[in-house]
């Protein structure tokens, strides 16, 4: 009964969304509410913190990571190789910006479920196919990958395989945050230019 209750609730709060959301030539909606739902709550819409951490790890090109908070808490947390585009901007600017290439996955993260949830429901109701979250958000980056310690005498080669990935994925991410505030923001800038100029954007 719970659990029909969140559905349920999701739903109403999804076909809220979908219905306040400003629409123009570049944003309007190809499926149902229903169907947008059970694509969001299907594990196939989304990525876990270990498989997203084995992406930045072998750098995958075939990938990008949309960090959707406000800019300064994008700042405290930043995935190595994330950009930071805000929900409010995602939702009113023009999504083939971000989405335009479909060969490549995007996946969406905030704080916790919600507003990546929500910006793939919003995504995947305009067609895009290629709109992902990270499943748990930054919370679940927190304590699967930056928390990982390794106990027991005994490891297997696949153990040993996912503990190297997360620690390796937790330096990184420490090595980038660590920067100074100025530095990150030299990055930063230089990420959002690069997405721009997938928009027709010069040099």
């Amino acid at each position: 009964m719970e659990t029909g209750r969140k559905i349920s609730l999701m739903l109403i709060m999804l076909s809220l969304i979908l219905a306040l959301l400003p629409l123009t030539a570049n944003r309007s909606f190809v499926a149902r509410p229903e169907t947008l739902l059970q694509d969001v709550l299907s594990d196939e819409t989304s990525f876990s913190a270990d498989q997203v951490a084995e992406f930045i790890v072998r750098e995958d090109s075939t990938v990008q990571l949309i960090g959707l908070g406000m800019p300064g808490e994008f700042r405290s947390q930043i995935l190595p190789g994330a950009v930071n585009v805000s929900y409010e901007e995602f939702i009113t600017g023009n999504p083939e910006i971000w989405l335009g290439n479909r060969n490549i996955k995007t996946i969406f993260y905030s704080g916790g479920n919600l507003e990546a949830s929500y910006a793939v429901a919003y995504a995947r109701g305009m067609g895009y196919r290629n709109a992902y979250s990270m499943k748990g958000g930054l919370a679940e980056w927190n304590r699967t990958i930056i928390k990982s310690r390794f106990t027991g005498e005994r490891i297997t080669a696949r153990e040993n395989a996912l503990y190297e990935t997360r620690r390796r994925a937790a330096e990184m991410f420490t090595e980038l945050n660590a920067l100074p505030d100025s530095l990150k923001a030299g990055f930063l800038a230089s990420r959002k230019f690069s997405a721009r100029k997938l928009d027709g954007g010069c040099e």
